[in-house]
């Protein structure tokens, strides 16, 4: 056990430090918060006798007041319900006029009558740019068999209502409680450009050797990962060897990676390394 020995600064500890050292113990309103924080997600995910809903939301397209940016708009849409997220797909080029046409099928927990929709700017070199948000009150009138198609105001930049709008197409069915399930977590993934395939994901190694921490933040909102690309192009050696000239400082194999996913095409590895370093 460590022994106190005074000092000039106050008491230091000498030798083995005790188990709860520099702990800090939970007061009793903070392990009642958490016990019911608990308890109200096991509610919201196991529901209750009786019956939920699930409802059909198809994304079909927004009309955006401003193209933000230098380039053309890449946006997707993320619906958060309760303590689910979903995505649309990304509209590549689709601006201030994206489509997407998807199908998203949410299950609506208990005691939940709205959801919150964003819609965000795919980048390839830094965190993607939320452009347009908006609440929306699940309508009464689906529970009735109604289908709606309405088109909603987003909020922005801008100001309220002052975004654009968004086109939505809405149904709903009521299914037993015991038929709902808790969505499996997904994690976020950092994705890079690459030339005739599109945003593909980073691996760890290039964020490792660019300083940038590769593990997942599990705060973050869940979201389907594509599957990562592996080219298996033959990478040329003198071509590795000029660019890591030109880049010393970042590690051999985060280099071939690069160069890798472009095809062996070396000014746009190049190009992919300058924006990956000065966004690091």
């Amino acid at each position: 056990m460590a022994t106190t020995v005074s000092t000039q600064r106050g008491p230091v500890f000498v030798g083995e430090l005790p188990q709860d050292f520099l702990r800090i113990t939970p007061t009793h309103q903070q392990q009642q918060i958490q016990l019911d924080a608990q308890a109200a997600q096991q509610l919201q995910y196991e529901g209750t006798m009786g019956t939920v809903g699930r409802l059909s939301i198809t994304v079909v397209q927004a009309k955006l007041a401003k193209n933000y940016g230098m380039t053309r708009m890449d946006p997707y849409c993320r619906i958060r319900l309760g303590y689910a997220v979903y995505e649309t797909p990304t509209a590549h080029n689709g601006a201030k006029n994206p489509r997407w046409n998807k199908v998203i099928q949410c299950t609506i927990p208990p005691g939940v009558d709205a959801f919150y929709l964003e819609i965000f700017d795919e980048r390839a070199f830094s965190m993607d740019d939320r452009i347009a948000w908006t609440h929306i009150t699940i309508p009464t009138a689906l529970k009735e068999g109604k289908t709606l198609d309405e088109w909603y105001s987003l909020s922005g930049r801008q100001g309220d209502d002052k975004e654009g709008m968004i086109n939505l197409v809405m149904t709903y069915t009521s299914l037993p409680a015991s038929m709902m399930m808790a969505p499996q977590p997904v994690v976020l993934m950092p994705t890079i450009y690459q030339q005739g395939v599109g945003y593909v994901p980073i691996t760890g190694l290039e964020y490792f050797a660019l300083g940038i921490p590769a593990a997942y933040n599990p705060g973050m909102v869940p979201m389907a990962v594509p599957p990562a690309v592996n080219p298996q192009h033959s990478v040329n050696e003198e071509d590795l060897k000029a660019i890591q000239d030109m880049f010393p400082t970042v590690d051999r194999e985060v280099i071939r990676s690069v160069l890798e996913a472009q095809r062996g095409n070396k000014d746009a590895a190049i190009n992919s390394l300058l924006q990956m370093v000065e966004e690091s």
